[in-house]
């Protein structure tokens, strides 16, 4: 890694070796969100100047880049596939960002939104910091990854922002899958919470931020692949694919929802599935 367009990047802990790769915990002076953010990046083994695809994972509520980083069970296929895999933070963090006491809003919250709501719109900007400001960075510091394929994926909250971000960049993200994820924040309660808090009451700017309705609008993707566990506890209430489902029938996309049995909203279960995901991913960012 190289700090020469980003001098802020700093090494929080020495790069460990994992199945021949590297894995890194990084962090730098955020523009978008007024304060230092962290993530993390695994990069398989490779021949030297080889260029190599991209995998985003998005976290979910209350989680950090340390919660796939530490149990996502992720780097032996990413190993095998050549597939680097960047996992940022969540929300922004520090003393004097706002926050609120409540686990699903405010700090571990982001929703991958750029908050228009005082006193959030200071600090939460979290869909301009997924979108270009890590993506940039990435680009500048790290030269073997190959910005031209990336896919995304996520679990929850973070599935939430793999699909709208996904959706809303159909050129950049060539493969967008999730786990367990918020498919119509305008239909849940979490949704509603965090949308009203960071974008105010106009459920009409709400739209960007929910995958149903991008997908309603027009957006499209050729296909997307949703892992979700039918013993998730949040399933019914704030999950809900069969939204997604639906959306995806009415526009023609092609969408895999693979209903796992027994399997709950927990690492365990992404970790279950994760190489899966990785592997589906690699298949759809090769060649150039």
């Amino acid at each position: 890694m190289a700090n020469e367009s980003f001098p802020t990047v700093k090494t929080v802990s020495a790069p460990q070796i994992a199945f021949g790769g590297t894995q890194g915990v990084y962090c730098h002076a955020s523009e978008a969100t007024g304060t230092d953010m962290t993530f993390s990046v695994y990069v398989p083994p490779h021949v030297e100047g080889a260029t190599l695809p991209v995998l985003w994972y998005l976290s979910g509520l209350t989680c950090t880049h340390a919660n796939v980083t530490d149990k996502g069970e992720y780097r032996r296929a990413c190993a095998e596939a050549g597939v680097i895999f960047i996992a940022p933070d969540t929300s922004p963090r520090g003393d004097d960002v706002p926050d609120d006491t409540a686990y699903d809003f405010g700090k571990g919250a982001g929703f991958y939104v750029d908050a228009t709501e005082a006193p959030w719109a200071a600090n939460f900007r979290m869909r301009r910091y997924i979108e270009d400001e890590l993506p940039a960075l990435i680009a500048a510091e790290f030269p073997m990854a190959d910005m031209n394929r990336q896919g995304i994926t996520g679990h929850s909250m973070g599935g939430h922002g793999a699909l709208t971000i996904g959706l809303r960049n159909p050129d950049r993200f060539r493969s967008v899958s999730a786990f367990a994820p918020i498919v119509s924040p305008l239909n849940c309660p979490w949704g509603e919470k965090a949308l009203g808090g960071y974008l105010g009451p106009d459920r009409h700017a709400w739209r960007a931020y929910d995958a149903c309705a991008l997908i309603e609008d027009g957006a499209r993707v050729p296909e997307l692949l949703v892992d979700q566990g039918d013993a998730d506890q949040f399933l019914a209430e704030q999950l809900k694919p069969e939204l997604l489902r639906a959306a995806c029938a009415a526009a023609g996309i092609d969408l895999t929802l693979r209903m796992q049995s027994g399997y709950d909203h927990s690492y365990y279960f992404i970790s279950t599935f994760l190489a899966d995901h990785v592997n589906w991913h690699a298949e759809r960012l090769k060649g150039g």
